[in-house]
Parts: C-alpha cells; sequence; structure tokens
C-alpha cells in the first residue's frame, strides 16, 4: 500500500505557514488580512495540532507556494504524478499520469492505475486508528448529535453493500440516492463506491418529476431512499416521493429504504427494507479495484437549456484533488473538526462533507438542520457543542443571519474556529465584513471559495499562499494548484495584463474536473470547450485586479444562483410553459438581499385567460414546486401582452433585466426589436404591478 501524506501546508511552505490562528499573529484593516508568519510560531503551544505536518510529497519536500504553483502548471506530470503516488492507496500503480486535450474534451489521469475510493477514504483509516471519529451526524434537534467512528462506517458500508450486490446492483450500474443528510446516506455513496456502482446523489428536496427525469436520464435501476426526513422541526415524506417517481421509471428493480424515524410508510412489491436486509449481511466486503478513469458518480446540474446535465466524475483524479484542496485550501490538520454544512444532495456536499474529509482522515460534521432551528443561533451553538475548527457554509445563509442581533453569536463560545470558508456564490462585503468579524472575531481567515459541479473541487480561493500574504475581502484571489485561468474576450482573443474583465476560462486540464456529460459528450464539449477553442469555459465573467487578482463578476449565461445552487431559467421556463393558458414566458434573475438571486417571471397569457390572470400564477406557482423544487419557483410574476423579440425571434433578456431592476433610464439599443413599442408596454405593466404590491 501506498504511503500517505497528511494534512497542511507547514513544511512545505518552508519555515512559516499561511494561516494565523492567535489574534497575536494577526495584522488586519478593515479591506485586508495579512496572513502572518507567526502561525509556525504558535504551532507549539496550540492544542489542535497533533502532529507536525509533511510535505505534498517527498519529491515537492520545500518547495514555497510560489515555486509549488510554478511547477503545477509548467510540468502537471512531475506534480500530479509524485502526490498521487504516495497520497493514495494503489491497487495498481498508475503508468502514466496524464492525456488530456481540451480542444477534443480527452481528459484522463493516472492511466494504468487501479484503486478503490472507499478503502482510500475508510480501511486506510480503520487499520491505523480504527476509533477516530469520520462522522458528527448534527440531527435537526440540537444536542442530539451522533459520533460515527472509522470502523462503524466501514462496517455500515459493507453491511450495505453486501445488500446492494444480493440484490443484483453490478459494477458500472447506476443508483440514485434520494436522502436527507444522515451516516446511511454516506455509506450509500461508499457503497456504490465500494463495489464499482455509480451514484447520482438526487437532492431530498427536488419533486418527484425532477427525481423521474435524473432517474431516467440516468437509466438508474436501483433507488436509496428513506422513510421520511426531518429538517427545522418537520418531518417531510421521502418515500411516497419516490414511490411517485418510479411510476414512469421502468428501469427501476428495487427501492432500498431507510428509516431516518420510527413511521410506518407503505411498502410495495420493488421496495426493500434497508435497515433489516443490512442486519444480516456480513461486515466484510471485499473492494473491486477500479480504473482510474472508471465513473465514481454522476451529479445533475443545470446549464443553460432546460435539461439538467449528468455531470461524470470518476475515481482517481476526483478523490486526489478533493483531498488535496480539502487540506490546503481550508488550512485542515489532523484531529480538527471540520464543518461543511452543505447537503449531500450538491456537489459541495460531495466534496467537502465526503470525499475530501474522509480521504483525509478527518471528522466532518453532517448538518441535518437548519441555520435558524430552533433558532438564528444554530449554527454557534453547533460549532461550540461540537468544537468545529472550520466552517464552510453559503453566503445565503450569512445574509440571513447577519439580519439577526450579533448576541445570537456572542454568546456562545467560537474560539474553536480556525477558518471560515464561503460557497455557491460570490460573497458580498457586508456578508464579508459580518462574518469575519463577528463570527470569527477578526482572527480567522475568511476564504470565499470559487467552483463549479463540473471542477470537482475549489479552483480559486485566497489560500493557499505564501507566508505575509493578504486575504481580501470578498474576493476569490489565487487559483489552487494546476489551475491555470484566463481572462477571454468577445472575440476569443485571450486578455493579458491585469484590471482587465472578461469570460474566465481555465487554460489546462486538472484531475479533478468532470470528464463528459452522461449519454451527451457533445453536450458537454458544446458547452464547455467550443465558445473558446482549447479552453475550459467556466461560464462565469472575472476581473483581473491590478494584483493580479480574481474577482468572479458573476454568469454570462442564462443560469441564476439561488441560495448557492445554480438553475437555468430554460428550466424554469420548461414548467411554466407547459400551462395550457400560457403561450410563452421568459425568466430571468434579478438580485436579492437574503437568497443572492431569484427567478423573475415575464408571462404571456392567452386571451381566454387575461380575465383570470391571478388563478393562473397561483397555477404556475404550484406547476414549477411540482416539476423542479419549491426554491425554484419565481418570486415575482408579471403578466405582460407580449415579450420583446428581435426580429431573428430572440427574447431581448438585458431589457427585461432592466425593467425587472428598475433601471430604464438607460435601455440600451433598442434598434434590433421587432416592434420597440414593446418595451413601453412591459414598464407600463411593470409599474401597475409594483403599485399594486405596494399597497398589500
Amino acid at each position: 500500500m501506498a504511503g500517505r501524506v497528511s494534512i497542511g501546508l507547514l513544511n512545505s511552505l518552508a519555515r512559516g505557514n499561511v494561516i494565523f490562528r492567535n489574534k497575536k499573529c494577526l495584522r488586519k484593516s478593515k479591506s485586508v488580512v495579512l496572513i502572518s508568519r507567526c502561525h509556525a510560531r504558535c504551532l507549539s503551544s496550540s492544542s489542535s495540532i497533533s502532529a507536525a505536518q509533511p510535505d505534498l510529497s517527498s519529491h515537492l519536500a520545500g518547495k514555497t507556494y510560489s515555486d509549488l504553483y510554478e511547477l503545477s502548471v509548467k510540468d502537471p506530470e512531475t506534480f500530479w504524478g509524485s502526490i498521487a503516488k504516495e497520497r493514495l492507496a494503489w491497487t495498481k500503480p498508475f503508468d502514466q499520469v496524464t492525456d488530456c486535450d481540451l480542444s477534443s474534451g480527452k481528459i484522463n489521469w493516472f492511466l494504468g492505475g487501479q484503486l478503490n475510493v472507499s478503502v482510500n477514504c475508510l480501511d486506510v483509516h480503520v487499520a491505523k486508528d480504527p476509533d477516530r471519529v469520520a462522522l458528527i451526524w448534527e440531527k435537526d434537534e440540537p444536542g442530539t448529535e451522533e459520533r460515527i467512528t472509522y470502523r462503524e462506517l466501514l462496517e455500515m458500508t459493507c453491511r450495505l453493500a453486501n445488500t446492494l450486490k444480493s440484490y443484483g446492483v453490478q459494477r458500472g450500474e447506476r443508483v440514485a440516492i434520494y436522502m436527507p443528510v444522515s451516516p446511511m446516506a454516506v455509506a450509500a455513496m461508499m457503497a456504490c463506491a465500494r463495489i464499482g456502482a455509480v451514484h447520482t446523489v438526487v437532492f431530498a428536496g427536488f419533486s418527484s418529476e425532477a427525481l423521474a427525469g435524473r432517474i431516467q436520464d440516468a437509466q438508474c435501476k436501483f433507488v436509496i431512499t428513506c422513510n421520511q426526513g426531518v429538517r427545522g422541526g418537520r418531518i417531510f415524506d421521502l418515500k411516497s416521493t419516490v414511490d411517485k417517481a418510479v411510476k414512469s421509471c421502468p428501469s427501476i428493480r428495487h427501492v432500498f429504504v431507510a428509516k431516518r424515524i420510527n413511521n410506518s410508510v407503505p411498502m410495495g412489491k420493488l421496495d426493500i427494507s434497508l435497515d433489516e436486509v443490512m442486519a444480516g449481511q456480513s461486515s466484510v466486503c471485499a473492494p473491486e479495484p477500479m480504473d482510474s478513469e472508471e465513473m465514481l458518480f454522476m451529479l445533475y446540474t443545470s446549464g443553460s437549456t432546460g435539461k439538467p446535465k449528468g455531470i461524470v466524475h470518476t475515481q482517481a483524479g476526483y478523490l486526489l484533488y478533493a483531498s488535496l484542496t480539502h487540506q490546503y485550501v481550508f488550512d485542515y490538520t489532523p484531529g480538527d473538526v471540520f464543518g461543511c454544512v452543505a447537503d449531500i444532495g450538491w456537489i459541495t456536499g460531495h466534496s467537502y462533507v465526503v470525499y475530501g474529509p474522509l480521504c483525509n482522515g478527518a471528522t466532518s460534521v453532517l448538518f441535518e438542520s437548519t441555520p435558524v432551528y430552533p433558532n438564528p443561533g444554530r449554527y454557534w451553538e453547533t460549532v461550540q457543542r461540537l468544537r468545529i475548527n472550520q466552517f464552510y457554509g453559503a453566503p445565503t445563509a450569512i445574509r440571513l443571519l447577519l439580519k439577526y442581533e450579533e448576541n445570537w453569536v456572542k454568546k456562545y463560545d467560537r474560539s474553536s474556529l480556525k477558518t471560515l470558508a464561503s460557497v455557491g456564490e460570490p460573497i458580498n462585503h457586508e456578508a464579508w465584513e459580518w462574518f469575519h468579524n463577528v463570527v470569527g472575531d477578526g482572527r480567522c481567515p475568511l476564504v470565499d471559495t470559487w467552483w463549479q459541479t463540473e471542477t470537482g473541487g475549489v479552483c480559486i480561493a485566497p489560500l493557499p499562499a505564501e507566508p505575509g500574504a493578504e486575504i481580501r475581502p470578498a474576493m476569490a484571489m489565487r487559483p489552487f494548484f494546476g489551475i491555470q485561468p484566463a481572462l477571454l474576450g468577445e472575440k476569443g482573443q485571450i486578455i493579458t495584463g491585469n484590471d482587465v474583465s472578461g469570460a474566465l476560462c481555465i487554460s489546462q486540464p486538472w484531475p479533478g474536473m468532470a470528464r463528459t456529460i452522461f449519454g451527451n459528450h457533445q453536450r458537454f464539449m458544446d458547452a464547455y470547450f467550443k465558445p473558446y477553442q482549447g479552453q475550459y469555459f467556466t461560464g462565469d465573467g472575472a476581473y483581473r485586479t491590478e494584483d493580479g487578482y480574481y474577482q468572479i463578476t458573476g454568469r454570462m449565461d442564462d443560469v441564476i444562483n439561488i441560495s448557492g445552487h445554480r438553475l437555468g431559467t430554460a428550466e424554469i421556463e420548461d414548467a411554466l410553459d407547459e400551462h395550457p393558458d400560457v403561450p410563452e414566458t421568459a425568466v430571468i434573475g434579478i438580485p436579492h438581499e437574503i437568497k443572492g438571486e431569484v427567478p423573475f417571471a415575464f408571462v404571456v397569457l392567452k386571451e381566454s385567460a387575461s380575465e383570470n390572470q391571478q388563478a393562473v400564477v397561483e397555477e404556475l406557482r404550484h406547476l414549477v414546486a411540482t416539476r423542479i423544487a419549491k426554491y425554484a419557483v419565481p418570486d415575482h410574476f408579471l403578466v405582460v401582452k407580449r415579450l420583446p423579440k428581435t426580429r431573428s425571434g430572440k427574447i431581448m433578456r438585458r431589457i427585461l433585466r432592466k425593467v425587472a431592476m428598475q433601471d430604464t433610464s438607460n435601455l440600451g439599443d433598442v434598434s434590433t426589436l421587432d416592434d420597440p413599442s414593446v418595451v413601453s408596454e412591459i414598464i407600463e405593466a411593470h409599474k401597475h404591478y409594483r403599485s399594486h404590491a405596494a399597497k398589500k
């Protein structure tokens, strides 16, 4: 078994670390935080550090951050090859580090190698320290947490894996997981990895139709779910949602039903009581050796077209990248309690609740509840009780919580916190300052992380960095090892220099990136590699500062970010257009002080429905909630006679966005519209809508 490199950047970045953890080590101003060298001198008295930090790999020992980053982009074979050999446990060593060509969408890493992801996440730690806590399940009710050791999680995984095998789950077959955040959900992911099945986790808030669509696209044969879920003091049904979904999914052979709470639910001929069957299974299951480039999981994400994309991640490259970014972006060190409060139904939960932390032997928190249950102090009470060291959350939640009195934060002991981090969308300055100064007492580095489902892990973040480097508020700043950002102009030219803006691309492949869209590689090419030849196009715009740092400026396509979750406007439009009285709609995103963005729907009704507008709007709300999820329902519905279109029939969304934002003083060029008078119609309709809303 290959040796494993553990956690941190202390020795590998010479004599200083990039993180301060002590108020005496802090130099900060309102707008800039400096990362101090003195943390290295504080280590000997820090009780949370259990051991000195080794290097990235023996080959890279003693190099500075700048040296490491330069090597990672100029000689990726040496950089990634040396780390992969020592960091991962291989069944069969790889014989070629990389074979990639972005222009053709060919992405391969660690060819010839074989390993098992669950072995790297569980068995290697059980062999060394079986009673180390792997998961702390922070259940919905405060103070009822459960701790699961690596030994217990391995046994649970093996029993579940043997159950799946006994019911015919084969290597390479897709298994849908529709579960709340729980140890059983993590074990389900690990069990699939152990036997070579491919999991596709579907967020447990999605509707039955959204679940069915993902099952059908992935051609899943099996579903793992729970009878019910609990969140924010409320019980919600899961099994009944799955029952509705599988009625339109003839591929499903079995539905495995775990018990989250002690309520009985109707069981049909496809249904298997998971807990009962697992109890009779062996706690040992031989892991399946998997080729580096075999599928590990699929995860669906919204694009600019209506149909969600099944993003495919593979074995070794994804695991290595999730592990490395977890270690260095968040300054994880052995013995830390890592608190990422994301749901496992999103990529953040995959990479930084499950795979990254478990590969690094960390203790990972599974947060089942909400930020305000039973009160707005829930996060910080949890930090105090569990002694969380790294806290990773969404700007949406931070913006929600800063509306409450600071006492909801300050009444709890947060001295265990060493790093704060945000994910899902760019964090605004007000939220950054509150998170840093109120939650972190101005002593914890706050890292704004930029990445995507498609990238597998964090790509741009303030850390890692050189000792003494600054952290700027609300800015992602620095590319991670192996990430080479580029800004491109409208004509496809690379924009050089600093103090410039453009389309954010990444110029060379990295191990964690997605390999394809399931069943549609051409769509993968069209979405990510065709817009700018030879580049991975992120879909985001960015600004490169005078100092060369990166500031994400937002989406460039028709995708909006609701509470940190990407959702294509076309997906909402498709749902709205199903209504028989709605011939046409256009959805755009507008800013929201809590959620970041919310959908605003412009709706054209048939003449026969014009007298019954309010009833139709209510039906449209229900339609979106049913087809997608409740969070996708537009906050605003504006009924209009027609939409602004060019002569070629294209909807001019920038005009709709200006109207919705009440910024109609400069609408720009409207000469290409088929009938420019439509603009004044929509402006008048919006004024009427606002005045009516103000009276309520």
